[in-house]
């Protein structure tokens, strides 16, 4: 046997190499067939906006005025606005329609969609919202998910 020959043999390095690189593709490929398949491509486009809004209560809280100060138009009918105490979307106190919550929507100024500049404002049917917590609330339509987009203590 000569040495010489022992170490100038690379043969079994390329099949190694190549079944190494098969294996991986396979794997990948499959991973992203997959996540297709099981339909969790889908659940990734569906991401919770960026927005900001502002929170104005000048009149001793009885009202809140909610902006879109800036940041992704949004379908009204997707943000919820709620406070820890009752409140009317249309401005009336004596209404007997308040609850916590309503949609951006059920305001009578909202447009279809919210976008800066967009604003609404609450009123308190229970004397006023010192102490109070009003959130806006984005509610995603592909899903069961929400998320709080502001978050305002009203203060005393």
């Amino acid at each position: 046997m000569q040495f010489k020959e022992l170490f100038d043999d690379d043969r079994a390095v390329s099949p190694v190499i190549g079944v190494i690189l098969m294996v991986a593709i396979t794997v990948i490929l499959a991973a992203v067939i997959g996540t297709f398949v099981l339909g969790l491509g889908d659940q990734i486009q569906s991401t919770t906006p960026q927005a900001s809004f502002g929170f104005d209560s000048a009149d001793s809280a009885t009202n809140v005025t909610i902006t879109h100060e800036s940041g992704n138009s949004i379908p009204a009918s997707n943000i919820n606005i709620s406070a820890t105490s009752n409140f009317s979307a249309t401005g009336d106190t004596s209404a007997t329609d308040n609850f916590t919550s309503y949609s951006w929507a059920d305001f009578p100024s909202a447009s279809t969609d919210v976008s800066a500049g967009s604003s609404v404002t609450v009123t308190s049917t229970t004397g006023g919202f010192g102490g109070e917590t009003i959130r806006v609330i984005y509610s995603s339509p592909d899903s069961d998910s929400s998320s709080t987009l502001g978050k305002f203590e009203v203060p005393e």
